[in-house]
């Protein structure tokens, strides 16, 4: 189950089997004003460096880690996945990193956020090596596998057991408004052929996909049989999540953040 929590003007959605601090952040809590109000996390759309680094550090005191072991990603659409370490904390400003979709650690105390404004944020808990991940799905990166990926990375550098693995795939653009051409079902059909056809439906000449479904479908398939899901679609609820959509790219960005905590045996 997938829940919202409050702390003061912060609210944010964690998964009840995640349990290391970890969120799906929604529009409220921070300090940014106009289109960006209010926890804008991501800079570059209008908003100032001063303002998202004091998003993110009232984020850090809310679930209580050291926003010096923040590691962001440089966001492409693609399916690359980074191994980091609280090392790989360059600062506040997202442009200055690596590119990359997601990343993951066994670091205790580094901290994975990933951004997004529509498209789909997948979290990831090993409870028996302490290692987490956080990926962004677009329907790009979820055509090409990146939450299998990010399995797949975590078994190889980490020794993860998929069947381990609890995972949370967050608020996006619902099937109810997820409205495209052909070539995101046709691409979708390419990488997992008739396991995605169930999530996919034609109006007219438009077609519905369920992100998320696809998501934990994708899940599935590289093992993983712990997943939560949450209901919320960020264009149906647009005051209180970012819509890409909705906004015609004006906006800031929500985010999805797992903190790395050591195993008590």
């Amino acid at each position: 189950m997938i829940t919202t929590k409050k702390q003061g003007t912060l609210e944010y959605l964690t998964a009840e089997e995640i349990t290391v601090p970890h969120a799906f952040t929604t529009r409220f809590g921070g300090v940014s004003t106009g289109p960006q109000e209010s926890l804008n996390l991501a800079f570059g759309n209008g908003d100032t460096m001063e303002n998202v680094e004091a998003n993110l550090r009232l984020l850090a005191k809310g679930l209580d880690f050291d926003p010096e072991a923040l590691v962001l990603t440089r966001q492409t659409h693609s399916d690359i996945v980074r191994v980091v370490t609280k090392a790989d904390h360059q600062g506040f400003c997202h442009r200055e990193y690596p590119e990359c979709d997601a990343l993951c650690t066994d670091d205790p105390g580094t901290a994975l956020l990933v951004f997004t404004a529509d498209c789909t944020p997948i979290l990831f808990y090993d409870p028996v090596t302490g290692a987490v991940g956080a990926a962004h799905a677009g329907w790009r990166g979820t055509a090409a596998g990146i939450a299998g990926k990010v399995v797949e990375t975590m078994t190889a550098a980490f020794g993860t057991d998929p069947a381990d693995l609890r995972c949370a795939i967050g608020p996006n653009v619902g099937i109810c408004h997820f409205e495209t051409d052909a070539d995101v079902p046709e691409a979708m059909l390419a990488a997992f052929g008739d396991d995605a056809a169930p999530y996919i439906s034609k109006t007219g000449e438009k077609y519905h996909l369920d992100l998320k479904a696809i998501n934990a479908m994708v899940l599935r398939r590289a093992g993983v049989t712990h997943i939560e899901i949450s209901g919320e679609c960020t264009m149906c609820q647009s005051q209180r999540f970012w819509s890409h959509r909705v906004t015609q790219g004006i906006r800031g960005s929500q985010g999805a953040v797992i903190v790395c905590q050591e195993v008590r045996r």
